[in-house]
């Protein structure tokens, strides 16, 4: 891989990781495009390490908080009842889900997930998913003639169940075009949350996720085309631009409808299919790499 392929996918990472429309699908569509190498699962999975730096830098004071309550309420049982000290607890368990399903599936993620067919559909059908979830939040947000407005819940509503099922939802991301932010959002919102509360918890809940995946992963790095230097570059880029677009995201969900990702992504998925369909893009462009 050289420096200006590790730029480009360091900057498409960054853009991609918080939107709703999977960061490690537009690194595999990158570089079958341009002609280059399936980057790999493990070049993904080390990259966002960046990204998952700059949310823990931006949302520096929620996690502190939220580690002090809980490692207080390990030895003090009156903790235990304080919502940060229970969002330590929920993040753990909605972290068992993908932790179990990514170890189960390491093989299906590094081969057949990768295939652009499987890329393409899940970009419209988790897009659907999206429009769907949306609507219905707008639906209680405005309400309407025959409607009143529906309060939604936030994240002091949160509880086990609700937990595994963002857990389950963020699991789906591990076939690339679900998009980790996209499933947990559409999730959370189908359950009937707030949009700031289904993205800060999807953001939350990625953290140890994301930094476990990085960290299984850098045995693989420096493997195959893709050595240190240029992956160690992407993660750089990764971090300082996904910073600015966490920013961005977390003050556009509280005004905007996420109807212009939908959008985008049932377009993309069309387009993928009519490219392999057409014999323009194979399935399986750059998997060379390994």
């Amino acid at each position: 891989m050289s420096w200006f392929e590790s730029f480009i996918l360091g900057l498409v990472q960054g853009l991609t990781e918080f939107l709703p429309i999977s960061s490690s699908a537009h690194l595999r569509l990158t570089a079958a495009f341009a002609g280059w190498q399936d980057p790999g699962a493990a070049f993904t999975a080390i990259t966002q390490i960046g990204t998952e730096t700059a949310v823990l830098i931006y949302f520096r004071k929620d996690i502190a908080r939220i580690v002090t309550a809980w490692f207080r309420s390990l030895t003090d049982k009156s903790m235990r009842s304080d919502h940060d000290a229970q969002m330590g607890w929920l993040v753990i368990v909605g972290s068992i889900p993908i932790g179990v399903l990514g170890i189960t599936l390491k093989d299906q993620i590094e081969g057949p997930f990768r295939d652009l067919r499987l890329i393409a559909t899940t970009l419209i059908v988790m897009g659907i998913v999206l429009g769907i979830a949306d609507r219905l939040a707008a639906r209680d947000e405005a309400g309407g003639r025959h409607r009143v407005v529906r309060d939604r819940k936030t994240l002091k509503d949160l509880g086990v169940k609700d937990g595994l099922i963002f857990g389950v939802c963020q699991a789906m991301a591990l076939i690339p075009g679900v998009s980790r932010s996209g499933a947990t959002i559409s999730g959370g919102l189908l359950m009937g949350y707030t949009r700031e509360s289904a993205a800060r918890y999807s953001f939350l809940l990625a953290i140890p996720a994301v930094l476990a995946s990085g960290a299984y992963e850098l045995k693989d790095a420096g493997e195959g085309h893709v050595s240190w230097g240029p992956t160690i570059f992407a993660t750089i880029i990764a971090f300082a631009v996904g910073y600015a677009v966490i920013a961005w995201f977390m003050k556009f969900i509280t005004t905007k409808s996420f109807m212009p990702f939908v959008i985008y992504r049932i377009l993309l998925g069309i387009l993928l299919f009519i490219l392999i369909g057409t014999d323009v893009l194979s399935p399986h462009a750059g998997e060379s790499a390994g």
